[in-house]
């Protein structure tokens, strides 16, 4: 894959992605303690249940933010190995990664074999 087509694939991805981490932070994930998220003003009135539920759901929005924020520096990585020129090289093997693999994945480090 040629580098400008590896540039744009990679950009479209991270704007993609960081989309959907404005939107979960425009929802208050990430920027609201989990004691201001609590939709009642109390938490004496509310079932343990409950709060175990919403508990649970912040929690994973909490682990969905950081894959995002994850997946970005991995791009972000993937952008400076282009512009030092060892893009889609497999940083375990060294041989090449394959083009199909680097459209799938475009921030891929490692071949199939080495994923």
């Amino acid at each position: 894959m040629d580098a400008e087509r590896a540039r744009q694939l990679i950009v479209s991805e991270r704007e993609r992605l960081e989309n959907l981490v404005r939107e979960r932070e425009a929802e208050g994930i990430g920027t609201e303690s989990e004691t201001d998220n609590i939709s009642e003003l109390s938490s004496f009135d509310q079932h343990q249940g409950d709060i175990g539920t919403e508990t649970f759901e912040r929690e994973k929005d909490y682990s969905l933010l950081e894959q995002l924020e994850a997946e970005i520096g991995d791009l972000d990585a993937a952008l400076r190995k282009i512009d030092e020129g060892t893009y889609g090289i497999c940083e375990v093997c060294g041989r090449p990664i394959p083009g199909e693999r680097l459209e799938a994945r475009p921030a891929a480090r490692r071949c199939v074999r080495h994923a």
